[in-house]
């Protein structure tokens, strides 16, 4: 059981915390529970979770502020839970580094499912590992880490990167929204659709793409996206 997944539950109701929990340890999974930011944060210094449930609506803080720094510090999966159903929460999560939105109320069993999903996505193989190379950029996926020529670093989010990789381990060949959502997890339609367009074009911007021609991840319309770049791993 200490080799299992840990999955944090931020949420300041302590039914939905049970109830998570228990669905979660049934399922093979470790679990801590948190009613506070504060507290949440705290132990983090001395934890590493895998999988991070959050609620946005927390007595100490807004969650969004919570989720962002968890994206871009932690390389943690972040999942938002929320009783907040309209569509701008749902995009800011996911513009924030979010990797999935589930809304209040829910069933535990579906919760199970999403994080499995995401923790089923493949890691380094053999051919590809932590590190690549192109046009001037390193990616630096253990530490979730762009450095340009110069050696300036820019952060990206456990969502970001999971995109990223997909592009430079399938360099110049055409990538469908289908094969993304095969790849990647999550329900096919509009919301996944909407998830995928938002983390592409903030990795455009921190690869410093002009957005009305980029040159590395192209927009092949009615079909999907082409990485044109030339990639060495290792």
């Amino acid at each position: 059981m200490t080799d299992a997944p840990l999955v944090t539950i931020l949420d300041d109701e302590p039914a939905i915390r049970t109830m998570l929990s228990d669905a979660l340890e049934e399922a093979g999974f470790r679990t801590m529970g948190f009613a506070r930011a504060t507290e949440f944060e705290a132990a983090l210094k001395t934890t590493t979770p895998d999988v991070c449930l959050v609620d946005l609506s927390l007595p100490d803080r807004d969650g969004l502020s919570l989720v962002h720094r968890l994206a871009l510090e932690q390389g943690a999966i972040v999942i938002i839970i929320s009783g907040r159903a309209q569509v701008q929460d749902r995009v800011t999560g996911l513009e924030l580094g979010a990797d999935d939105y589930i809304i209040k109320p829910f069933d535990p069993a579906e919760v199970v499912a999403r994080i499995r999903a995401r923790l089923r996505k493949p890691g380094p193989t053999a051919q590809t590992g932590d590190t690549a190379r192109f046009n001037g950029w390193t990616a630096y996926f253990d530490r979730y880490i762009l450095t340009d020529s110069d050696g300036a670093e820019t952060p990206f989010s456990h969502a970001e990167g999971e995109v990223l990789r997909l592009f430079l381990e399938r360099p110049k060949r055409l990538i469908s929204r289908a094969m993304m959502q095969e790849s990647l997890g999550g329900a096919a339609g509009e919301s996944f659709d909407r998830a995928m367009d938002v983390r592409i074009s903030r990795l455009r911007t921190k690869l410093r793409e002009d957005p009305k021609n980029p040159r590395l991840i192209k927009t092949i319309y009615g079909a999907g996206y082409i990485f044109l770049g030339d990639v060495s791993w290792g």
